[in-house]
């Protein structure tokens, strides 16, 4: 008897055995997970190898399999380059292994266009992408493009792809916030490429949040004038329709609808009142069979509040630093840029400050001009707000006509 449950236990424990090994179990999430791979000669050849056993050690945990989660991975260069699309590798090991074998292309760094090129032969539906699925993105970048990257990542995040980036180079923090997904502090890392290990735990465990099924309507990107919603699919085009209702909270009287088709799974409302709750419903109209409405409550954020209390100091000849009152709060700025000019007219000059900062010294300026400086607080809603200030270098100590000396006889008379 002992000996049957023995064999018994040992052949339950093969069998899991060989179920992990051969992919992910069925309670497993679905999602179609792209890595973008920077392969451009922006990048050395030591840093592209710490970056793709970067990606490796990442994605060789993760449920991949059929059915389950499933990853590609594309190259940016000066044309972007599939190296594995999506289903072709059944499991993390395999994957794995297609991301050590991948060699740098070198050429252009054309991030936009890779971009654009996931859009069209990854993403779309048309290109077989499995609809009704989790889509993310993960970019590792050296932190610059050779084209724009900001309209074609937000289409993706249109199209519902949750962006996550690691930069580790000297991205600038403005653009590469706005290309993640909110919120930019759990979508962004910055980090060295020698690293890296130190955010794959964390970033794994996104990756999975990300890609576990939502059974309910959600809020996402809220700003004081915007938010987005999301849901699961809960009809198809040939099964119905979905109503969405909008209010505010204190006026369910003056209610905003839009009707959307069976396949639509997100919406983003705009032109909202700041810091004001609204009430929302979904309201799915089956001619199948009836579906629950889904109802949500969701508060704007404050208003976006721009620099206050300009103060010019430090006044030099060739150099001034400026100082403001940060914007605080839920709708902090993403960063401030410094404009200034010679007030008589001449070409302004520009200097972008991160978060965070509210001061920074203005160099190269012309002695005895008049200026006018800018600063000016982006939000992520796009939305930007400004104050402007005066200020004059005086003249320069070498432009100073002498003093003409006393006259003979002056120094010490008497009155």
């Amino acid at each position: 008897m002992l000996l049957w449950t023995a064999l018994g236990l040992a052949l339950s424990l093969a069998l899991a055995r060989s179920g992990a090994d051969n992919g992910p179990q069925a309670s497993a999430p679905q999602g179609d997970l792209l890595f973008l791979l920077d392969s451009s000669a922006s990048v050395s050849h030591y840093e592209f190898s710490r970056v793709r056993e970067f990606l490796g050690q990442l994605a060789a945990p993760l449920p991949l399999g059929p059915g389950a989660l499933r990853a590609s991975l594309v190259h940016v260069s000066s044309r972007p380059h599939t190296e594995f699309p999506f289903g072709q590798h059944s499991s993390g090991a395999a994957v794995q292994d297609a991301i050590r074998a991948a060699t740098q292309l070198m050429g252009n760094t054309n991030t936009g266009l890779a971009l654009a090129y996931a859009k069209e032969q990854l993403f779309a539906e048309a290109a077989g992408a499995r609809p009704g699925v989790p889509k993310v993105l993960v970019w590792v970048t050296d932190g610059g493009s050779s084209d724009p990257v900001g309209p074609p990542m937000q289409e993706l995040k249109d199209l519902g792809v949750t962006v996550f980036i690691i930069s580790t180079g000297r991205g600038n923090l403005l653009e590469l916030s706005d290309a993640a997904s909110a919120p930019a502090e759990k979508h962004l890392h910055f980090v060295d490429v020698d690293d890296l290990h130190i955010i794959a735990q964390e970033l794994r465990d996104s990756i999975l949040d990300a890609v576990q099924p939502q059974q309910q309507l959600r809020a996402s990107e809220v700003t004081s004038s915007s938010f987005r919603l999301a849901w699961p699919p809960l009809l198809t085009t040939d099964s119905g329709y979905y109503v969405l209702e909008l209010a505010p909270s204190s006026e369910p009287g003056s209610a905003r609808r839009q009707q959307l088709p069976g396949n639509a799974t997100g919406w983003a409302w705009a032109d909202l009142d700041p810091d004001t709750d609204y009430d929302v419903a979904l309201v799915p109209e089956s001619n199948v069979h009836p579906v629950r409405p889904q109802h949500l409550r969701v508060r704007t954020l404050p208003e976006e509040a721009g620099p206050e209390r300009i103060v010019i100091s430090h006044v030099r000849p060739h150099s001034l630093r400026v100082s403001w009152a940060p914007a605080l709060g839920p709708a902090a700025a993403l960063g401030y840029h410094v404009q200034f000019g010679p007030l008589r007219g001449g070409a302004a000059q520009r200097v972008d400050v991160p978060a965070g900062g509210n001061s920074t010294t203005l160099q190269g300026l012309a002695p005895g001009t008049a200026y006018l400086v800018t600063v000016t607080a982006a939000f992520r809603s796009g939305c930007e707000r400004a104050m402007s200030a005066k200020a004059c270098t005086p003249d320069s100590e070498r432009s100073r006509a002498p003093r003409p000396p006393p006259p003979p006889g002056a120094r010490g008379r008497g009155p």
